[in-house]
């Protein structure tokens, strides 16, 4: 049986920087869309939905920054797809602003290859280990409302105060997660299920 080629969208204003990374990545075998600024590059991502998005960050229409903000904004049917950004800008603070808005990685220019299809291979791969345990993992609505709570800092006191529970109850329902995921503390159950898409922090 053939695998399916893994889609990559390529958002990239300069049309031969374009041109290599398709060429490149083809050539490694994936299946490759091309659009040339950021607005055609949002309209892309829902016309093709693809299984990994590169985005230049600084475009005409919309900036890289922007296509992620707006898909964030858009919310959770896009969370599975890795967003990587392309970019000539090597400033921390920069990468930091990516890095918040959700990105899952950063390829700077001039592009080495191997380390584009590298990462590349690294997030597609992640993402198929996570949706193969997350489906395992079935946590009912109390774990996940408690849970995504628990994410977002909020102690079981302020959770039972939030939820109309009681602190045992609450307690009762996050270990209970805990259990489901196989990990030891509250903190790294959070972690893992805002990791496998379980909950929305």
């Amino acid at each position: 049986m053939t695998q399916t080629k893994k889609k990559i969208l390529c958002i990239e204003d300069d049309r031969e920087t374009a041109a290599l990374i398709a060429e490149e990545l083809t050539e490694r075998g994936f299946e490759v869309a091309l659009a040339y600024d950021g607005g055609e590059g949002f309209a892309a991502i829902f016309k093709t939905m693809p299984d990994l998005v590169l985005c230049d960050i600084n475009m005409r229409v919309m900036s890289g920054f922007e296509v992620l903000e707006h898909l964030t904004r858009i919310g959770p049917r896009f969370n599975n797809m890795p967003f990587v950004f392309l970019t000539a800008l090597t400033d921390r603070k920069s990468e930091l602003k990516g890095r918040q808005l959700g990105a899952d990685d950063y390829v700077t220019k001039p592009i080495d290859f191997d380390v584009l299809a590298a990462i590349v291979t690294a997030r597609l791969a992640h993402i198929a280990r996570t949706d193969v345990w997350a489906r395992d993992v079935q946590l009912n609505d109390r774990e996940v409302e408690t849970l995504t709570w628990v994410a977002r800092g909020k102690t079981s006191a302020e959770i039972a105060q939030i939820l109309g529970l009681t602190k045992r109850t609450v307690d009762f329902h996050v270990d209970n997660a805990r259990i489901k995921l196989g990990v030891a503390t509250r903190t790294q159950a959070a972690i893992k299920a805002v990791t496998g898409r379980l909950i929305e922090p």
